[in-house]
């Protein structure tokens, strides 16, 4: 533990800490459960309503890379008052707008004042329990889950039935109420730790140094896709892709050069795990309520959302207790169970009914919890060095991707599963209404779901209506059958991690030695 705090002032920050993330998650839990209002409200494809969820995510990336730089700079109390500030605006800035555009842009501020407090209290809490990394980062990540059942448990008790009693823009002042105790709460803090790499006299080039040439090619290749992307620049999408990778190594040369440090080979992998780790967990869970809606009310009469709570809920208690199964197992080890896990869920979910969806549910559940807190807790331990910059970093990258590939790819392939029903079952109507998709190289069609409703004009709860919907529907989840695939690409990965580690006599946490005299 960090000796210049009282247990006092530990106990005060890590508990804002755990409220600020905690109000990230109930955005985040409001937002999965709107995703299907959005296509009808604004006549957007999954795709594209994919990507406007992803609208909240990739900022998180840049307001996490950027205050990673800064953090030490302005401190933490100033960074937390600017998270506050962000999270405020853009809550009463979604409540106000009604535009897609517009609501794309409060997205935005809300995923970037989600960034700063990730940019700050993971590293601070790594600093104040230096012996506990993994456990306490496992236990402050347990806000997480319990912020997305809050905010999807609001919205199926306020905005769901016949007269739903809130609209799903004024759910957001909910996120109000831990923003502003997170904001009190650090504001009467006023004293904080000093960051470990600091502590122990690691200059701020060694910081880079650990980062390295590799590393700044991948946060600038996707930074400089996404804002290309966002600014509609580069033409389609092989054009983008193939500049934004000529940005970025030029970027990582010159920095690799200037830094004389190519980057931890392993940190490096880490950022290109975090690509199916964040689809895995965040895109699927964006996905899932959607998907497994028709199920829940052909067999249950009730809303899937309620299974996120429960699911969420899970995760967050075995969070609490993390330091359990780390007692016998090394964080990749955990990892790889944590695979197994989520994989299994997946693939049952994908085609469950009755009580084995619940089951399913769990083993998901399950599988979740560990991912995101013990990759972070594994780069503390690895990387100390690094200090703020590699720990947010290896976040920053699953979180950027996320909003790039994640969310609109599941989207993509639930787009690509409704126009295979279409072209079944209407071949007239999909030559009318289909049209040609690229994603990163993956041909596949789409079609326009009000232009195939309005031209089949089945009459109200007719049969045929009914029997067409019900095909749609339970096509949509194998939608869950592609997203395992992702878990078990992290198990793969996981457990070659963990085979090097056992080829080297076992894994040990790296403690750094102060150089000072």
């Amino acid at each position: 533990m960090d000796t210049t705090l009282s247990n006092k002032e530990r106990s005060i920050i890590f508990w804002a800490s755990f409220l600020a993330l905690m109000a990230a998650g109930v955005g985040f839990g409001i937002r999965v459960m709107s995703l299907g209002i959005w296509e009808k409200e604004f006549n957007i494809s999954g795709a594209e309503a994919g990507g406007l969820f992803g609208q909240s995510l990739w900022p998180i990336a840049v307001g996490m890379i950027l205050f990673s730089l800064i953090v030490d700079k302005i401190g933490y109390k100033i960074s937390m008052l600017i998270a506050a500030a962000s999270l405020i605006l853009s809550s009463i800035w979604t409540i106000l707008t009604k535009d897609l555009n517009s609501l794309s842009y409060a997205f935005l501020l809300f995923g970037f004042g989600h960034g700063v407090v990730e940019a700050v209290i993971n590293p601070l809490c790594a600093t104040m329990y230096k012996d506990q990394k993994s456990k306490m980062l496992n236990i402050l990540h347990a806000s997480w889950p319990a912020g997305v059942a809050l905010g999807a448990a609001i919205f199926i008790l306020l905005g769901t039935g016949d007269s739903p009693i809130l609209e799903w823009r004024t759910m957001f002042w909910f996120v109000l109420a831990p923003v502003a105790a997170f904001g009190i709460m650090f504001l009467i803090s006023h004293n904080y730790p000093e960051d470990e790499r600091i502590e122990n006299n690691v200059s701020y080039v060694e910081m880079l140094r650990e980062f390295g040439g590799l590393g700044i090619f991948l946060a600038t290749t996707f930074l400089f896709y996404k804002f290309a992307e966002v600014a509609g620049k580069l033409g389609d999408g092989d054009e983008r892709i193939i500049t934004s990778l000529a940005v970025g190594a030029a970027a990582g040369l010159l920095s690799g050069f200037a830094l004389k440090s190519a980057g931890k080979i392993l940190f490096f992998i880490l950022c290109l795990i975090m690509i199916p780790l964040a689809t895995a967990e965040l895109a699927t869970d964006g996905w899932i309520q959607k998907l497994m809606q028709p199920i829940f009310t052909e067999e249950f009469q009730a809303n899937s959302g309620w299974a996120i709570v429960v699911s969420s809920l899970i995760m967050m208690s075995l969070r609490f207790f993390a330091g359990v199964p780390l007692r016998f197992m090394n964080p990749p080890t955990l990892l790889v169970v944590s695979a197994i896990f989520s994989t299994a869920g997946l693939l049952i979910l994908s085609g469950a009914s009755g009580a084995m969806i619940f089951l399913a549910f769990a083993l998901y559940a399950v599988g979740q919890t560990f991912y995101w807190p013990t990759v972070l807790g594994f780069t503390a331990e690895q990387f100390p060095k690094g200090g703020a910059m590699t720990l947010n970093t290896v976040s920053a990258m699953g979180l950027l991707t996320l909003g790039i590939f994640g969310m609109p790819f599941l989207g993509a392939a639930g787009d690509n599963f409704n126009a295979q029903v279409v072209k079944q079952e209407a071949p007239i109507v999909y030559e009318a209404q289909s049209s040609s998709e690229n994603f990163f190289g993956w041909n596949y069609n789409k079609v326009d779901m009000a232009g195939v409703e309005k031209d089949l004009d089945y009459p109200a709860d007719s049969s045929d209506k009914v029997e067409f919907t019900k095909k749609i529907e339970n096509n949509q989840r194998k939608v869950l059958k592609v997203a395992a695939y992702f878990p078990a690409i992290l198990g793969v990965a996981f457990l070659l991690i963990a085979l090097f580690y056992k080829s080297k006599g076992g894994y040990k946490p790296v403690v750094l030695e102060s150089s000072w005299e």
